[in-house]
């Protein structure tokens, strides 16, 4: 780690290609009982009323420029200019207002991004009806369709699409009503009545979907968003145009370049959830830019689409995970023309939904300086889908990863001790009013005076300089205490220790609580890990696990990093690597990839036993000197 950070500073001598940020200053008051509220100096710009004025505003002074592309099944981009958008919204509502459709019977899409989502749920909300994107992975990789069930029967939607009827006919059959309309872009289900999504586009009625949009007030329903569930079960959030128009305006109080000039975005991130839906498709849709829409993802059978799609088209602004900058890393390295055209014209580097470690921060720093000469400045926010998301963001250049910045204007921070750590609680107008149907959840979700209890723990940069920022601290569900009264803060230690076995680790859970020590169950990173030890390609990853190289690997980095930890809240005494996967229907990950620590303990509660048994199972590595 230290050499990474050596590199990071040697590569920050190269100059910072310009683009232009806002300020953000704090103002800061404490208060009885350690208590601290923070927002910004500045205030909030103004903002739209309603997601549809934008779409009116770029249709009408740049009615032939693109908005939306996407590849056809020949590979070519199909594309949309916000003239044929809008005209394409203005028929689509008129068919979903002739459905009485409502937020007693929205509409949900089970399929993930495409032209037809995007004209369908901008349709939607134009003319007042509220729609839900749920992830496509719970129709997709589950197998019990609990949690898609559980979905459509609090939501009672009264219209579902598709994209495509073939792959997506065993969820519907499982859990979508015969009663409910279905749509799908192609191929229809032969014994069931289904509508063709080009239907959609049948008779006009101006005066009809005028008269809808007038009613759309800021405090109207555009969507329903869905959470994770890293922490318990998805909820619906209510998501209202007054939310997700005041966000934009948030974001743009910092990352103040996206007014300069359109921007131009290929992104893949999925719209069931927020940075790909609020976040990255709103600013594009406010700021007039073009949405190149990415069918690639951070698979292996993913990543090589990205990269065919950022060979082709430059972005001036680029989102992902990190988990997708690090499966991106092989191809840059290995694509000149790649790499030329993705760094371009490019102005930000941006992250979220987890830490980016600083091996995958230098090696994009040193791939850019030497392709262009120049740095890209990393950014990065916090927030939730509760929050439309960001909240808090980093608008200024930082030596390493981690950073996530100060309030946005109208943002208002509250940080509450809680057991040595400040727990983050928000207010302000992009809040959610609260969970659909879920009352006692929403009477949970806020305290006394109205703030939002995200669950995330913050802590300072440097408490004698506020103004450098926030650091995420841990998920205050997750954290836990060792048997001495420690507390162990989860997050920040499986950022630690993901980062230190890079790249043979994808993920890990750790337990402890009311035990002595610290011990990890391990999700490897199958196909690193054959690599390392030499396996042929078929061998299952129960052999891959158990050959003798790749123990011996993972016993020499967790020696390594216990004796790096000396501190019994960040030393991990054992691991056990596991063969099976993390499972969706059992509540182990979320359909976007993230651990819920608290189900795979639960879970797998045998194999927590086996790591602290005595003696020392034949399956646990344990770091020298801790048999």
């Amino acid at each position: 780690m230290a050499s990474v950070a050596r590199d990071i500073r040697k590569k920050a001598t190269a100059p910072l290609r310009p683009v232009r940020l806002g300020k953000l200053d704090p103002v800061i008051e404490q208060r009885a009982g350690g208590v601290i509220y923070i927002r910004a100096a500045q205030e909030l710009g103004p903002y739209h009323d309603k997601l549809s004025q934008p779409l009116e505003h770029w249709a009408e002074i740049a009615p032939d420029r693109l908005f939306l592309a996407q590849r056809d099944a020949k590979g070519e981009w199909r594309k949309l200019t916000y003239s044929q958008v809008l005209a394409s919204v203005k028929r689509i509502g008129a068919a979903l207002l002739r459905r009485g459709l409502s937020a007693d019977k929205p509409i949900v899409v089970l399929s993930g991004n495409d032209i037809e989502h995007a004209l369908l749920g901008l349709a939607a909300m134009y003319v007042g009806i509220p729609y839900a994107p749920i992830s496509a992975a719970y129709s997709l990789m589950s197998s019990d369709f609990g949690k898609l069930r559980t979905i459509i029967n609090l939501l009672t939607p009264g219209l579902v699409f598709a994209n495509d009827g073939g792959p997506f006919a065993r969820a519907i059959y499982e859990t979508i009503p015969d009663a409910i309309e279905l749509v799908v872009t192609r191929n229809p289900l032969g014994d069931r009545k289904t509508t063709l999504f080009a239907d959609l586009l049948g008779a006009e009625d101006p005066a009809g979907v005028a008269a809808a949009h007038a009613k759309v007030t800021p405090d109207s329903i555009a969507k329903f968003l869905f959470t994770s569930g890293s922490t318990g079960n998805p909820k619906a959030v209510i998501n209202t145009h007054r939310m997700l128009c005041s966000n934009q305006a948030m974001l743009a109080s910092g990352f103040t370049f996206v007014a300069d000039e359109p921007p131009v975005v290929v992104d893949w991130l999925p719209w069931s959830h927020t940075f790909g839906s609020n976040h990255n498709f709103n600013m594009v849709l406010t700021y007039g830019g073009s949405l190149y829409i990415d069918d690639g993802n951070p698979t292996p059978s993913g990543v090589p689409k990205t990269a065919r799609n950022l060979r082709e088209i430059a972005p001036t602004i680029y989102f992902n995970v990190p988990k997708g900058y690090e499966a991106l890393i092989a191809h840059f390295r290995a694509d000149e023309v790649l790499r030329r055209n993705f760094f371009s014209r490019l102005k930000v580097l941006f992250y979220a939904g987890a830490g980016l470690n600083e091996t995958t921060w230098a090696e994009l720093t040193r791939l850019a300086v030497e392709t262009t000469g120049e740095r890209i400045i990393f950014l990065s926010s916090l927030g939730s889908t509760e929050t439309a998301p960001l909240a808090l963001a980093c608008s200024w250049d930082f030596d390493r990863p981690g950073n996530i910045g100060l309030p946005a204007p109208g943002v208002e921070l509250k940080l509450v001790p809680n057991d040595g750590k400040l727990e983050a609680r928000l207010r302000g107008p992009h809040i959610t009013p609260g969970y659909w149907r879920q009352d006692e959840l929403t009477r949970d979700a806020f305290d006394e005076e109205g703030f939002y209890k995200i669950g995330d723990a913050l802590k300072f940069v440097d408490p004698d300089d506020p103004g450098q920022g926030l650091l995420f601290d841990g998920r205050i569900a997750e954290d836990f205490k060792l048997s001495t009264g420690t507390w162990v803060s989860v997050g920040p230690l499986r950022a630690r220790f993901v980062d230190h076995f890079a790249p043979y680790v994808r993920d890990a859970v750790f337990a402890g609580a009311d035990r002595d020590d610290i011990a990890a169950l391990i999700f490897p990173d199958v196909e690193a890990c054959r690599s390392f030890g030499g396996l042929a390609s078929d061998a299952p990853p129960s052999a891959i696990i158990e050959a003798p190289a790749v123990r011996a690997k993972f016993a020499e980095l967790l020696t390594k990093l216990a004796a790096a930890s000396p501190g019994s809240s960040t030393r991990v005494e054992r691991l056990l690597l596991m063969a099976d996967p993390p499972s969706m229907d059992k509540g182990e990950m979320t359909d976007k990839g993230s651990i819920n620590q608290r189900a795979v303990l639960k879970n797998r509660a045998t194999l927590v036993d086996e790591l602290y048994a005595v003696p020392l199972s034949s399956r646990v590595i344990a770091a020298e000197g801790n048999h």
